[in-house]
């Protein structure tokens, strides 16, 4: 693997498909050696990476341990380090960018795989707390997305909502699509100045969040909020993570569709190293082979719900879980 990083990489971000099992397994011996931080996980839970042949029987990186560790794989200076949003009183998790130029291609990849091509939309961002607090792997997307696109119109929005409001009518005489990126508390903040601005033809992508701001709600109250604000048949939804370098998109009530990159499994809600197949709901675990550099195997702190088709529903967090930003509605 070591020797072929690059290929896997082009691999990732290719048209082309690929045995998921196969790769995932490939990485996995390669991260359990190469990886200090797993390594020494596993070996505390007395693993033998040679033993293992199944998805299933990967044991999950805790999520925490981006807060505390340099989570690398093999010996790199990082190119950049994206961090997740918090406030003061929460660590923030730390990811350590070998290759952000490949980071960027599998977001562009994975975004065209779902929406079409970049140059068809216009992209605007209403994301001020992930630009207070700087480091913002989805400000890095989106800043790439924006460039990628050709548009000329400006992109991000911090708390300018009636600028924002100009710029929704200048993007639509383009003739190309508007998409609205946006936190969830300043989504509900430009739903009550909305007025008679027509967003019925603007995706609105939430992102996630409440930062402290506004109450926590229900996903289906939220969703019914910003659709008669908005005029919008269904809102659209970005699930990914600081320590996460692919993303699942929903079109709608709240399903999320993964990449090719990324599976996401479900683990027991009592026992993490059970992983059934099986369950209706549990914790979420996700491989992200994007995660090459870092660590693949993730076990979040969400709680969900998959579906036979492969397709999942975020139901909420575990007790005492930090408040994160792309993936906190209750369900």
């Amino acid at each position: 693997m070591s020797n072929n990083i690059q290929t896997f990489k082009e691999l990732l971000t290719g048209a082309q498909s690929f045995d998921f099992e196969a790769l995932a397994l490939d990485l996995f011996r390669y991260q359990s050696a190469e990886n200090s931080v797993y390594k020494t996980y596993l070996q505390c839970l007395k693993v033998d990476p040679a033993s293992v042949f199944s998805l299933e029987k990967i044991p999950f990186l805790p999520i925490e341990f981006f807060k505390t560790q340099q989570v690398k794989t093999g010996a790199y200076e990082a190119e950049t380090i994206f961090k997740s949003s918090g406030t003061t009183q929460t660590e923030r998790s730390c990811h350590y960018i070998a290759d952000l130029d490949f980071y960027l291609k599998n977001t562009e990849a994975i975004f065209e795989q779902f929406y079409g091509k970049l140059t068809d939309y216009v992209f605007l961002a209403l994301l001020p707390s992930y630009l207070e607090q700087g480091n913002s792997s989805l400000v890095a997307m989106l800043e790439h997305f924006i460039k990628r696109s050709g548009q000329q119109e400006k992109g991000f929005y911090l708390n300018q909502l009636g600028e924002l409001k100009n710029a929704i009518e200048m993007a639509r005489k383009t003739g190309k699509k508007a998409m609205l990126f946006g936190v969830t508390y300043a989504l509900l903040d430009l739903a009550e100045v909305a007025g008679d601005t027509d967003f019925s033809d603007v995706i609105i992508m939430e992102t996630g969040g409440m930062k402290g701001r506004r109450r926590e709600m229900i996903r289906e109250e939220l969703h019914a909020i910003l659709k008669a604000a908005f005029k919008v048949p269904a809102i659209h939804s970005e699930y990914g993570m600081t320590e996460l370098l692919s993303q699942a998109y929903s079109v709608g009530n709240g399903i999320f569709h993964a990449p090719k990159t990324m599976k996401v499994m479900l683990r027991d809600l009592n026992d993490p190293f059970d992983i059934n197949p099986n369950l209706r709901s549990g914790g979420i675990n996700v491989i992200d082979l994007a995660n090459i550099d870092s660590c693949a195997f993730i076990e979040t702190k969400d709680i969900g719900k998959l579906h036979p088709d492969g397709t999942f529903e975020v139901l909420g967090r575990f007790d005492n879980s930090d408040i994160r930003g792309c993936n906190l509605l209750v369900s």
